[in-house]
């Protein structure tokens, strides 16, 4: 039986919508499948409606006629798409209650390794498409006068991340426009949400990476798949998720950060509490890099790098 929390603060009393963006695998489509649980109207946003929904279907137990589940294609790298998308979720509910920007691209290799075009990529999917899929949606909510956008961000959005840095640059990127936007809607009486997620099983199928073993950046990204080898051990499952996004979507502040999951919670309190200095020192002790300086003689700094084929290939 569904709980009907979803109900609760509508002005209507119908069910409270909300659009979730890469609702098709990992958090997205746990959240999708919590929130519907909890009485929400859930629009699952996705570039693969008909693949995403039986798989959200499978997971609620939904009939298909079911009216709280939606599916809407929304390709984050179309701005054609993200328009339609907007269209159809003003169609289905009028003003979304929410909007959860989960969806998110990730790619590995160093900044010498990484291509410009993976960069684009990175922050179209991460960066831009967020921004103008709020901008699109954002007329109804304003009018209507209600509505929270909510930010999944990462460790990687809170600290710059070695061998990750288009990805951290793109999530930092994020959160930083996500400050802003509070503090412009929020007379409006609209709100803002980040969620610095932890490790978390994220599924996301589309990492590609650039990373050159046996070039002059081997060393780190040797030191660090050892570091995430040791990670894995303690990463939740997605279900473990969406129980912190609930309680998010019912924020009434004009701006809150939430960390979810215990690494979340230790990075944002290293991050207010110890000297920048101190803080970098001991996230790249937990995470093995080499020494400052302690590649200066070695023959790896000579190495080449071997190209990689162009990532735009594979995506999408």
């Amino acid at each position: 039986m569904a709980d009907h929390a979803g109900h609760a603060g509508h002005p209507t009393g119908r069910a409270r919508s909300v659009v979730i963006t890469g609702a098709s695998r990992g958090l997205g489509l746990a959240s999708a499948a919590h929130l519907h649980r909890k009485g929400w109207h859930v629009l699952a946003a996705m570039r693969s409606p008909d693949v995403g929904l039986a798989r959200l279907r499978d997971a609620t137990g939904a009939a298909p006629d079911d009216p709280r589940l939606s599916a809407v294609r929304l390709d984050l790298d179309d701005p054609a798409s993200i328009t339609g998308c907007a269209r159809a979720v003003e169609k289905a509910v009028g003003s979304p209650d929410a909007v959860v920007h989960n969806a998110a691209y990730m790619s590995v290799g160093c900044v010498e390794e990484m291509p410009a075009s993976t960069w684009q990529q990175l922050f179209s999917t991460n960066l831009l498409g967020p921004v103008r899929l709020t901008q699109e949606l954002l007329p109804v909510m304003r009018a209507a006068g209600r509505g929270r956008i909510v930010v999944i961000s990462s460790a990687a959005g809170v600290r710059g991340m070695p061998t990750i840095s288009a990805y951290s640059a793109s999530k930092g990127a994020l959160e930083r426009w996500a400050e802003a936007l509070a503090e412009e809607i929020a007379p409006f009486g609209l709100g803002v949400t980040i969620l610095v997620a932890g490790a978390f099983d994220t599924s996301l199928d589309s990492t590609f990476t650039h990373a050159d073993l046996t070039g002059p950046y081997g060393e780190h990204h040797a030191r660090l798949e050892r570091a995430g080898q040791r990670l894995l051990k303690s990463v939740k499952p997605p279900e473990e998720f969406p129980p912190g996004l609930e309680k998010a979507l019912n924020d009434r502040a004009p701006f809150a950060r939430h960390p979810v999951g215990r690494d979340a919670r230790l990075m944002l309190t290293g991050r207010r509490l110890m000297p920048d200095r101190v803080f970098r020192l001991v996230a790249s002790r937990a995470m093995g890099l080499p020494r400052p300086g302690s590649l200066r003689e070695h023959p790896r700094r000579l190495a080449s790098l071997t190209p990689r084929p162009d990532e735009s290939e594979h995506h999408g």
